[in-house]
């Protein structure tokens, strides 16, 4: 059902914008040659921007569900507890420093955010453990670090290449293209199934790491491995939109009570992040007084309705 719903909404998405697309879309580009007007708008503008955003909502909604698992708190999403913000650590020396190709940032991303979670997951471990309180506490602290020191850098970095950095710290898909859509769709495509794999036993460790370990996990092992895949596709959404709030904190938390199942709903909190980006992406293009709002901010102003609300109902955060 949420898959039919993020195809339907997407191709709803492929028609936004001035040159409008009607249903008979396919029958149109056929009767087109290459390279016209409505080719190179579909093909290189619309079709990479709506990908963009699946592909992103997808990789924020599956590492959200990890990390709340992992932390077995609500409040448990890359970009509450600073690998988000790592991630955009990483992107911005690259934009500020080197250069603003979008495989550069990328790559850069996925580092800082890499570097941000190995920092904080080796300043939670106490008695060789991890506890999901200590986790979101530290992550927040590293996460207000690195704000500074974004902030730092683009005080001090070059103005041109801060200005970039500066819009692309808004979260947007403006402007997306290929070179966009293939690392975050590589890292979707490598990075899912050993999510799925171990789903199942990151179940049985939310009953506890001494249940965990009775039953035959090596809880420190697979919470480690889950953790580097969940800040690998964290970062590589952020180096393809910039940092994102909001889809990896609800998506889980939405699928868990619209589809309530017995297993660890890796591929339904991805379709629900998915859902969430693409209409999110569709409001801001159409809001009215021909304003078009960067898709961050408007996830930012959402997800700080939703995280009021959220502290208001559940208890034990």
């Amino acid at each position: 059902m949420l898959l039919l719903l993020v195809v339907c909404l997407g191709a709803a998405s492929l028609g936004v914008g001035a040159m409008g697309f009607g249903p008979d879309l396919l029958l149109e580009l056929a009767n087109q040659p290459p390279g016209s007007m409505v080719h190179r708008v579909f093909f290189d503008i619309r079709l990479p921007r709506t990908l963009t955003a699946i592909l992103v909502g997808a990789a924020l909604g599956a590492s959200g569900l990890i990390f709340q698992s992992i932390s077995r708190n609500a409040l448990g999403s890359p970009d509450i507890i600073g690998f988000t913000t790592g991630a955009a650590t990483g992107a911005i020396v690259q934009i500020v420093l080197f250069s603003p190709s979008a495989l550069g940032v990328a790559v850069a991303a996925i580092v800082g955010g890499l570097v941000t979670a190995l920092v904080v997951y080796g300043l939670s471990v106490r008695d060789g453990s991890v506890a999901g309180y200590r986790l979101i506490l530290v992550g927040i602290g590293i996460g207000a670090i690195l704000s500074a020191v974004n902030g730092l850098l683009l005080v001090k970095g070059d103005l041109d290449n801060a200005v970039v950095a500066n819009l692309w710290l808004a979260g947007s898909l403006d402007a997306r293209n290929w070179g966009h859509v293939i690392p975050v769709g590589l890292g979707c495509l490598v990075l899912m199934p050993v999510l799925v794999l171990l789903a199942s036993r990151l179940q049985l460790m939310e009953m506890g790491d001494d249940t965990a370990r009775q039953l035959g996990v090596r809880v420190e092992a697979v919470r480690l491995t889950m953790v580097l895949c969940a800040v690998a596709l964290a970062g590589l959404a952020t180096g393809a939109a910039g940092p994102v709030a909001f889809i990896a904190l609800a998506a889980p938390q939405l699928v868990v009570r619209l589809l309530p199942s017995g297993r660890l709903p890796v591929i339904g909190a991805a379709a629900m992040g998915a859902l969430l980006m693409v209409v999110t992406d569709l409001l801001s293009r159409l809001f009215p007084l021909e304003v078009m709002l960067p898709i961050g901010r408007m996830t930012g102003v959402i997800g700080g309705i939703y995280l009021i609300w959220l502290l208001g109902r559940v208890r034990g955060i």
